[in-house]
């Protein structure tokens, strides 16, 4: 009987190592290729992004408006 709790106990602590070692690669390789894609496509910066520039004054009252009337609706 102890041998199996033995077998059971070097079985468990070799699965987690397992799992422990891959979690752990799989969490410096996520961090390596956020370095490369940081690296080699940087964001824009704020100000050169304009999103606004193709709407109009009548497109951004019916959009407010829309969100207005979804958020009445929704928030009861």
């Amino acid at each position: 009987m102890t041998e199996q709790i033995s077998s059971g106990v070097e079985l468990m602590f070799a699965g987690m190592g397992i799992v422990f070692i891959f979690l752990t690669m799989l969490v410096v390789s996520i961090n390596f290729m956020s370095a490369c894609v940081q690296r080699f496509f940087p964001e824009r910066p704020a100000s050169k992004l304009n999103l606004s520039a193709g709407l109009d004054k009548t497109t951004v009252a019916a959009i407010t408006s829309a969100v207005h009337q979804y958020r009445n609706r929704h928030n009861q």
